[in-house]
């Protein structure tokens, strides 16, 4: 399979491209596996149990997935297909998973003859797709190790970890994005490749050339300190973030995005404020109004193994970063800032604001620039020859 010749794919995606962030891995690669041949990129497969006790929150989970149902099968953009399959959080019980899985190999099989998608490349970045997608056929399968997928929030580890292992056992290739990762897991895999999480260079790096400031930026005080991306309890560190915010009263703290954390820790901090998500096409113009940026991350197994996609998209916008540690930021020395507890987090966004100039802006950007979705798409491509020809070699 040479990257230059057409490619189908079919992605079991790790979320909805309804109502999630769009500049995950699996939707970023499968765009632009779209301009090889055709995408099919299947919404996220509900993986969570049920768990009612969440309220409100639960309400809007099943809302959410309900009007992704609702749209079907779309073209969202030219020959990348979206896909919303109906499946149900029941794969902890053996034989309503296999009704389950049975029922999403059909939906999935049925929109690819819709779409004449034969002999696809099959991408698994959802571990609860396992089943189903070893039930298609397919060119090549590869598996997307992005996270540590057993460790997030109410799913059911013991399940996902048993997915995890039939999924390295099974691809003709699982792909990394994180070095850590890579070295722990490797062995583990029938063949295995590291990658890289891209960026939307242009539309990040462009985005300061745009005279276009949105309106809800407009009237901050200076320094802006901000944040773009989803704010959850199992990545973000609110009560660093609150004790920060006291310490320098006159910053004011923009975050833009989802929220799913408790903000009480937050209440009465009139510096802080959330603006709600926004388009990803929209992101970069609030990004370029940010004086710094920050990745005030929770010390956890989850962190300690990601590898965030908005720290190249805030250096393609030439920002300074200051973020707590994890190990992958040691491939981004003198590009970060990298602070521990409030008080060094504080200090870090002085020197990052106090420091800034056009130099170092420049450098940021050029830190990233090579490292776009299309190249990382390349990337992916072939590792999966690569994988497919060692697995005909050895037969």
């Amino acid at each position: 399979m040479p990257i230059d010749d057409p490619v189908n794919v079919v992605c079991f995606g790790g979320e909805d491209w309804w109502y999630h962030n769009r500049a995950h891995v699996d939707m970023q690669l499968a765009r632009r596996f779209a301009k090889r041949g055709r995408a099919l990129y299947v919404n996220s497969i509900v993986m969570r149990r049920f768990n009612v006790g969440e309220g409100t929150m639960f309400l809007k989970r099943v809302s959410r997935k309900l009007a992704s149902l609702r749209r079907g099968l779309v073209e969202a953009e030219q020959d990348f297909f979206v896909h919303s399959p109906l499946t149900l959080p029941v794969h902890h019980i053996p034989g309503a998973n296999w009704a389950n899985q049975t029922a999403l190999a059909w939906q999935v099989r049925r929109a690819m003859r819709k779409l004449r998608i034969d002999n696809p490349v099959i991408w698994v970045a959802c571990p609860a797709a396992c089943e189903a997608a070893l039930r298609l056929p397919r060119r090549a399968l590869a598996y997307q190790r992005a996270d540590r997928m057993e460790l997030y929030p109410g799913a059911d580890r013991n399940e996902v970890r048993k997915m995890d292992r039939t999924l390295k056992r099974e691809a003709d290739v699982t792909l990394f994005v994180n070095h850590a990762l890579y070295e722990a897991e490797k062995a583990d895999c029938r063949r295995s490749a590291l990658i890289d999480h891209g960026v939307d260079y242009d539309l990040f790096a462009g985005a300061e050339a745009d005279a276009r400031v949105p309106a809800d930026m407009k009237g901050f005080r200076r320094p802006i300190v901000g944040f773009f991306g989803g704010i959850d309890d199992h990545t973000s560190d609110v009560p660093l973030v609150a004790d920060v915010a006291r310490r320098r009263p006159d910053y004011t703290f923009v975050f833009v995005g989802s929220v799913s954390a408790d903000l009480a820790p937050l209440e009465g901090l009139s510096n802080c404020h959330f603006l709600g998500k926004r388009n990803y096409e929209e992101v970069p113009h609030y990004g370029k109004c940010f004086d710094v940026a920050i990745m005030p991350w929770r010390e956890n197994q989850w962190i300690e193994m990601c590898n965030p996609i908005k720290l190249k998209e805030y250096l393609a916008l030439g920002k300074p970063v200051v973020s707590t540690p994890f190990r992958e930021l040691e491939y981004y020395e003198g590009c970060v800032y990298v602070a521990r507890g409030p008080r060094d987090f504080a200090a870090a966004l002085d020197r990052a604001i106090a420091e800034d100039n056009a130099e170092r802006r420049a450098a940021r950007r050029d830190r990233v620039r090579d490292i776009t979705w299309e190249a990382e798409a390349q990337a992916a491509l072939r590792a999966i020859d690569e994988g497919v020809r060692a697995g005909n070699e050895n037969e």
